[in-house]
């Protein structure tokens, strides 16, 4: 799929892996994600959504360390929590929400067949093992979208490898080098900066 990557994707990868300062970056990942994904729901669904996402991209963080501890880089890995995603918004029938279209599921899958095989996720249970003990929280299905899926924000045809596309716009296959003076500051939460988007 087609994401984009920065320097503040690559502090946040550093900061997730440390104490403390990976708690506050992993609560302000999970609501920026949850801001923007709520957002690209239909009018009217958007709240009562919201705690699920919480919930469900919280425990989307763990798959991220685990995916960057058994050696994806950091595209890759962000890739992984992505799809898992979209599987899940797929189950509710969110196809409005989705980054890929429905078509691209099975493909998507089987790029990260080996990860998904070792952790339990499969397009019916996207978090695996890493569904938290108390589960998550329950919202609303919209099953009768998936008849004629409409998409408004996926883009398809990026479905056999992960493409990163940088600040100055060129798009790289398989994401970019990491800096070597990654500033652990520089990810959301640590300093209050929000003024960079860190998902996608």
């Amino acid at each position: 799929m087609k994401l984009r990557q920065n320097v503040r994707h690559f502090a946040a990868k550093q900061a997730l892996t440390l104490p403390v300062v990976g708690e506050k970056v992993t609560d302000r990942l999970v609501g920026m994600h949850t801001d923007i994904f709520a957002g690209k729901a239909e009018e009217g669904r958007r709240d009562e959504r919201r705690d699920h996402l919480d919930d469900f991209f919280a425990a989307t963080m763990g798959t991220y360390v685990a995916a960057l501890r058994e050696g994806y880089p950091e595209a890759e890995a962000r890739e992984i929590t992505h799809v898992q995603a979209n599987f899940d918004f797929y189950n509710h029938g969110w196809t409005e929400m989705m980054e890929f279209p429905v078509d691209e599921l099975e493909a998507h899958y089987e790029r990260y067949a080996d990860f998904f095989d070792r952790h339990g996720i499969t397009i019916d249970d996207p978090l695996g093992e890493f569904r938290p003990a108390d589960g998550v929280a329950e919202a609303p299905s919209t099953p009768e979208k998936l008849d004629d899926p409409e998409h408004p924000h996926a883009e398809g045809g990026f479905a056999d490898d992960a493409y990163v596309e940088t600040p100055d716009g060129e798009l790289v296959v398989g994401g970019r080098d990491e800096p070597d003076d990654v500033d652990v500051d520089a990810a959301p939460g640590v300093e209050g900066d929000e003024s960079e988007e860190t998902t996608g």
